[in-house]
């Protein structure tokens, strides 16, 4: 009777303990409808490995939207109008110059002018002592001709002063022949200045779209083609990024730094890049190999391992240490995870202390 008795507690008792085991058992850790709502997740996916070549260069303008002005005459600049960096418009003047030259031009339009009327009086005079048969059709022809040659040299005159926008008297105005920034002054007041020296005064550049030009390393040309996506930082704005693509390379190396020039071409509506700047290129390419990849938010770093936590259902959520491959803007590729599983990327790190801890 009482080895039944004891038969009987110790079966109760060892049923207790298997009860308590499995109670133990499920109680893992359960994420709370809150901060379920509160948590974000991304999905595993496979992508081609990105790479990235960090190149040095500058801001410069369109070769095809700069405009250099150069004096057509020779003279003295009697006052310049505007400064570097100065915003202009087509046809606004730059700079007036008093020049001997234009004088000459003024006197030969002058000259031009007093012939073509002399040539009418003349051609007037002819068809009258025509009409008196006082003179031949020959003569009338031959003020015609005069009068047709005056009117071409008036008009030749007049040309030139409309191409160099020459003005009454011996002053000339240096305009701008397109809209855009001053990039570029050569000159001074008081200064005199020489037609036949072939130096620019001004340089003019359209600004709202301009170039970034930057030398890559004669091991790295294999990896560049025109498409490849560029981000641009530069020195004025550390917190900004501008983005664009490979626009050109140009296939010739110079000769002193063996790197070869590639192009990426810039919107800049705002005007924040000005030529000369110096910029940090960063071009992005693909590697020819693909890996799983999460967000970089999702990865947690501790005890020297990299962790992210798969996220199955409420009751379901693993611990799982992976493999960095790499890290590049916000994507890492690892290994450890498969295609198609979530993992957290907000309150992460939360739900990895409450795991772990």
């Amino acid at each position: 009777m009482n080895n039944k008795i004891l038969l009987v507690v110790f079966s109760i008792t060892l049923a207790g303990c298997h009860h308590k085991e499995a109670v133990e058992e499920k109680t893992g850790f359960t994420i709370t409808p809150k901060m379920l709502e509160e948590s974000k997740f991304d999905t595993v996916k496979v992508r081609p490995v990105r790479n990235e070549i960090k190149l040095f260069g500058k801001i410069a303008a369109d070769n095809n939207r700069l405009a250099h002005v150069f004096p057509i005459v020779s003279g003295n600049v009697v006052k310049i109008y505007v400064e570097l960096g100065d915003q202009v418009k087509q046809g606004q003047i730059l700079a007036t110059v008093r020049s001997s030259e234009v004088a000459e031009y003024e006197r030969e339009r002058m000259d031009a002018l007093n012939d073509v009327a002399l040539a009418e009086k003349n051609l007037q005079v002819s068809k009258d002592l025509l009409a008196g048969k006082l003179a031949s059709e020959k003569d009338v022809l031959a003020a015609e001709r005069e009068l047709e040659k005056a009117k071409a040299e008036l008009k030749r005159i007049n040309e030139i002063y409309a191409i160099y926008n020459l003005q009454s008297g011996a002053l000339y105005n240096i305009t701008a022949p397109i809209s855009g920034f001053i990039i570029e002054k050569n000159i001074n007041q008081n200064e005199l200045i020489r037609s036949d020296e072939g130096d620019n005064v001004f340089s003019i550049a359209q600004i709202d779209e301009v170039w970034v030009l930057a030398n890559v390393n004669e091991s790295e040309i294999g990896l560049i083609n025109p498409g490849v996506d560029a981000e641009i930082l530069t020195i004025t704005y550390p917190d900004r990024t501008f983005k664009g693509k490979v626009d050109r390379t140009f296939n010739i190396l110079d000769p002193s730094t063996k790197a070869m020039k590639v192009r990426i071409r810039m919107p800049n509506a705002d005007y924040a890049l000005k030529p000369e700047m110096s910029a940090t290129v960063k071009l992005k390419y693909d590697e020819t190999f693909t890996l799983p990849s999460v967000p970089s938010a999702a990865v947690v770093f501790d005890k020297s391992k990299y962790w992210v936590m798969v996220y199955k259902d409420k009751d379901n959520i693993e611990t799982r240490q992976v493999e960095i491959f790499r890290e590049l803007g916000g994507i890492t590729y690892l290994t450890g995870v498969e295609p198609g599983e979530r993992v957290f990327v907000k309150n992460q790190l939360l739900i990895y202390d409450a795991i772990n801890d």
